[in-house]
């Protein structure tokens, strides 16, 4: 969990009864969290310019500095060796986590540069920005493969589907687009939300599903297949800011504007409000 006074704090799974760790030492806001997927460690990010590398114990391994403005989202190479972040002076960059070295620094958004994502086999990441645009990179060379233009307002998050050539992204028109990397254009435009959408992950297994998160207090559930609409999350009082998605698919989590966290489970007897519910008070 991130918040606005740049504390990241996290919780025991999946009681979620008992705080493992309060990490602090960024001087402004956290703007994003995420733990790597091979080590024992995670990485935040903060309008302080920088991002951290964390062990889960709170002791500060490494801190990544360079951009010029604050920086919106990271991620994890699929390889747990390198760190991408995104950032409002216009580039996106790629670290190498155990020394801290900058290896990429990406230009070609023509404004800040929000979301992040890398293909699950570490070949490709993309990228969105304030300009409107979702970008596709091949790291091997460093350059833009894929501009993919249709969203008319910025676009605030971007993920791939685990079969490797859906790209699905979200942004402030309120819509969730899917793009094909192999015909290289829009496949699919979702009217997803009523705000504008602020976090898109596909089912990370077999992408199954795709889930958005919207101001509009919602997280949505779409089908992977037609991208029809499965189930609505209903329940949290203000701005569903993020979501993520357990490894094994069981639990969504989402993060909100009413300082609670909320953890969704399938269960048996799953209401309208999507499955059940457990709430952690910030």
């Amino acid at each position: 969990m991130n918040s606005l006074s740049g504390v990241t704090k996290m919780w025991e799974m999946p009681q979620v009864t008992n705080k493992i760790a309060v990490l602090k030492d960024h001087k402004e806001r956290a703007t994003d969290v995420v733990f790597s997927p091979v080590d024992d460690c995670l990485a935040t990010a903060s309008a302080d310019r920088t991002a951290k590398l964390w062990k889960t114990d709170g002791t500060l391994l490494q801190t990544f500095e360079g951009h010029l403005d604050r920086l919106a989202r990271i991620a994890f190479h699929p390889s747990g060796k390198y760190l991408g972040t995104t950032s409002y002076d216009k580039t996106w960059r790629l670290w190498d986590v155990n020394t801290g070295a900058e290896l990429l620094l990406q230009e070609g958004h023509s404004r800040g540069v929000y979301g992040i994502a890398f293909q699950q086999d570490g070949a490709l990441a993309a990228s969105s920005g304030h300009d409107s645009l979702a970008r596709v990179w091949d790291l091997r060379t460093g350059r833009s493969i894929l501009v993919f233009q249709g969203h008319i307002k910025p676009v605030l998050s971007v993920n791939f589907s685990p079969n490797g050539y859906h790209l699905a992204s979200g942004g402030e028109d309120n819509q969730c687009r899917i793009w094909d990397l192999r015909m290289r254009k829009s496949l699919y435009i979702i009217p997803a939300h009523a705000n504008l959408v602020s976090q898109v992950k596909y089912e990370p297994q077999e992408g199954y599903f795709l889930a958005t998160a919207s101001y509009d207090m919602k997280v949505n559930i779409w089908s992977g297949r037609d991208f029809s609409l499965v189930k609505s999350l209903a329940g949290h009082e203000s701005k569903v800011a993020s979501l993520d998605i357990t490894a094994d698919s069981s639990c969504i989590a989402t993060v909100s504007h009413d300082r609670t966290i909320k953890l969704w489970t399938s269960s048996s007897n799953e209401d309208d409000q999507g499955g059940e519910t457990m709430d952690i008070d910030l």
